[in-house]
């Protein structure tokens, strides 16, 4: 008796989920196992949130203190930059969750592209996040706090210091992925490398305009982030055609019998 392909869809469905749920609960455990240590270990919430706070400390005259509104916002906001600190180390971790989670579908020489994917990934947002800490965040503070008028006393809050600063990192860590999209979106064969080149004065005017949304209205720190998304597209247009080489299909028999494994 055949089987009823209702049913062998069915399991298959299931097992794909049950394989999702494994996946999302290894990258979960990975993620709140360095939540535990950075919180019982080292160095702990509040060492976190003083590092974080640095930059802004920096530029506010000696003596200056953040403030908090809120009853139980110097627990909370700690916590939550702890758990963000924790994504961000077990990033790679939880992006080779997704590759596992997706490789079985894949070709045998597409998945030659997945690891370096995965791991430049990581790199890159961690590198915008570093960028706008390390440079940024210093020119940017100290521009507004000059221009503040003499009258005013500056006593930010920590919570929507931690707003500003999350918002920030997270775009520069994106923006720091545009090499990412260019290669996938060349290998997947959505656009070409001359198509791209040729939207190149597009993407320069998008740059500015996108550094002008998420941005400080300063100059300094618009420049900071759109001078990188154009030249991070550039990397891109170099690479994406050795990725595209490396990891050009067989021949169709080859190819075929490479599935899945």
């Amino acid at each position: 008796m055949a089987p009823d392909p209702s049913t062998s869809a069915q399991e298959s469905f299931i097992s794909h989920l049950i394989e999702l749920r494994n996946r999302l609960v290894k990258a979960s455990v990975a993620v709140l196992a360095v939540f535990v240590v950075l919180f019982v270990i080292w160095p702990g919430p509040a060492a976190i949130y003083d590092f974080l706070a640095q930059p802004m400390m920096d530029s506010l005259p000696k003596g200056s203190r953040m403030i908090a509104t809120g009853i139980i916002t110097p627990f909370l906001i700690p916590m939550k930059l702890t758990l963000m600190v924790a994504l961000i180390v077990a990033l790679p971790w939880v992006l080779y969750q997704v590759w596992a989670f997706i490789a079985p579908g894949l070709y045998a020489h597409e998945k030659k592209l997945v690891v370096p994917l995965v791991l430049s990934s990581s790199l890159l947002f961690i590198g915008g996040v570093a960028f706008c800490y390390f440079l940024v965040f210093g020119q940017v503070f100290k521009f507004i706090n000059e221009f503040s008028p003499k009258s005013i006393t500056v006593a930010p809050d920590i919570e929507n210091y931690f707003d500003f600063v999350i918002t920030m990192c997270l775009a520069f860590g994106v923006t720091f992925e545009v090499p990412i999209v260019v290669i996938v979106l060349v290998r997947m064969g959505l656009v070409s490398i001359e198509k791209l080149r040729e939207i190149r004065p597009y993407v320069i005017v998008g740059a500015f305009v996108i550094a002008a949304i998420v941005t400080p209205p300063d100059v300094m720190s618009q420049l900071f982030l759109a001078i990188p998304l154009c030249l991070l597209f550039e990397v891109g247009l170099l690479i994406a055609p050795l990725f595209a080489r490396m990891t050009k299909a067989p021949d169709a028999d080859a190819d075929i019998g490479a599935r899945g494994t």
